[in-house]
């Protein structure tokens, strides 16, 4: 018997922008140099390494997120552990919108999400770290 899957992931992401602080990209652009903003990229390395990233963003793969943020977990990592703004992105801003509410949910504060991820953010001209 086939699957019925009863919410499908147009409306998973819906609901998450409706929760979710989205960024545009202009403003983004300038968080790239913030001391008071992690920008969280949660692209698959192979995807970082093909494309690059935007300077400085902390890589983390969107399967480790939860491991990572929970500092109860034995994958924690002290980056999920400070005073700042974490603003995520991804290829097409799907992964982040979802990714966001659910750091949201888990307690992580402030928290946000680049308008048309990656993508985008390579239409608008923003500045990419070459990865290796």
């Amino acid at each position: 018997m086939a699957q019925t899957i009863t919410k499908g992931i147009k409306a998973l992401i819906a609901e998450a922008n409706k929760v979710v602080t989205t960024i545009p990209l202009e403003e983004a652009k300038a968080l790239v140099d913030s001391d008071q903003h992690v920008l969280v990229d949660l692209r698959d390395i192979r995807e970082i390494k093909r494309g690059g990233k935007i300077p400085g963003a902390f890589s983390c793969p969107r399967g480790m997120l939860e491991f990572w943020i929970d500092p109860e977990s034995p994958y924690h990592k002290d980056i999920f552990n400070q005073d700042k703004t974490y603003v995520f992105y991804c290829a097409s801003a799907w992964r982040s919108a979802l990714s966001a509410q659910l750091a949201m949910e888990m307690g992580l504060a402030p928290v946000a999400h680049i308008e048309g991820g990656f993508t985008a953010w390579l239409k608008a001209d923003g500045a990419i770290e070459e990865v290796t």
